[in-house]
């Protein structure tokens, strides 16, 4: 089957070249329909990751957010025109016990092999998630980011005693909204706050009990558990805090990416009897709670479409550059593309 994909050759140009894909009997084939631009695809597109990364991983098409609708399953699984969320974690080998997106084998669209900007994603049945219909399109899209949070916070979950009544949220971007509405969601009766730099940013967190700017917090504030939503250079700073702020025997979920090594303090988690729990990624069984939730919780899900910032139609190469322009220019929210290439 004749496919176009839309590979990065370059920092900031995409070429579309023709592959003819193999099919089997393993084979389902989606149409992408809703596309999100993560900060990872980015690094890629602006080159800003290591001169390394980008002549091992180059050319690639970029994207590992997004949907679609299947247009042929030779699985029988999917009924033609199914809307499904496509998994980009790709596992080649299983595990009893380390989830697929921990195993070093596992492979991840956008990160070493083709991501979703194609005319034709061609995948297998476990890699897809049906969509329900209470979902639109354009929050569906970045189905992936949510479900990171969610594992992020089933794993803190499992971690956190008794005393939640305060819970604490690093990060005023994507990461710490996204994470922040989730919690409102799932922890009704605790008290949920917000830290971030940027003041503007903060108020789009309305829906939390209250905000703080990161210079301007109570001494005598303390919270029961804490999410780290930063990232990069930010996440020392906000690891600090944290462990100043947060009482003894809490739990702390790590999701910031950051390049370089951070300190921890030590001596301080150690007194507190602090426990931390790291994750990155998600798996199919991830991507199905993710959408339970989104169903479940009418309210977060109409708060997932006010994250969106950008969302415009693609037809071109130079559509697609210019969203990616326009996205790094953008101080909120996620930027959609309606995939119509």
């Amino acid at each position: 089957m004749l496919n176009t994909v839309y590979r990065l050759t370059a920092p900031r140009q995409i070429e579309a070249i023709q592959f003819d894909e193999k099919i089997d009997e393993n084979t389902v084939i989606v149409r992408p329909t809703y596309l999100s631009i993560c900060h990872a695809d980015q690094r890629y597109f602006t080159g800003s990751r290591d001169k390394t990364v980008l002549r091992k991983k180059l050319p690639m098409a970029l994207i590992h957010e997004g949907i679609g609708e299947v247009v042929q399953d030779n699985t029988g699984k999917f009924s033609v025109g199914t809307r499904v969320a496509i998994v980009p974690t790709t596992p080649v080998e299983k595990d009893r016990i380390i989830a697929e997106n921990y195993l070093y084998t596992s492979k991840f669209r956008s990160s070493g092999f083709d991501g979703l900007m194609q005319e034709y994603v061609i995948s297998t049945p476990d890699r897809l998630v049906k969509v329900l219909d209470d979902i639109p399109g354009n929050v569906a899209a970045y189905t992936e980011m949510i479900s990171v949070a969610m594992h992020a916070i089933q794993k803190l979950e499992k971690m956190m005693d008794g005393h939640r009544e305060t819970i604490g949220i690093w990060g005023d971007g994507n990461l710490g909204y996204i994470s922040a509405n989730i919690v409102k969601s799932l922890f009704p009766d605790s008290k949920i706050y917000v830290f971030g730099k940027n003041e503007d940013k903060l108020n789009f967190f309305s829906f939390v009990d209250d905000t703080f700017t990161i210079d301007n917090i109570p001494k005598e504030l303390e919270i029961s558990h804490a999410i780290e939503a930063v990232g990069g250079k930010g996440s020392q700073y906000a690891i600090d805090q944290i462990i100043n702020y947060i009482k003894p025997m809490g739990s702390i979920a790590l999701m910031g990416v950051s390049e370089n090594p951070i300190e921890l303090n030590t001596r301080l988690s150690l007194e507190k009897g602090l426990s931390f729990s790291a994750s990155s990624r998600s798996s199919a069984e991830n991507f199905k709670e993710t959408i339970k939730f989104l169903v479940k919780y009418p309210a977060a899900r109409q708060r997932f479409e006010n994250l969106i910032g950008i969302e415009k139609v693609i037809h071109t190469v130079t559509d697609i550059n210019k969203l990616f322009e326009e996205d790094l220019a953008s101080i909120w929210g996620k930027s959609v593309m309606k995939w119509e290439v």
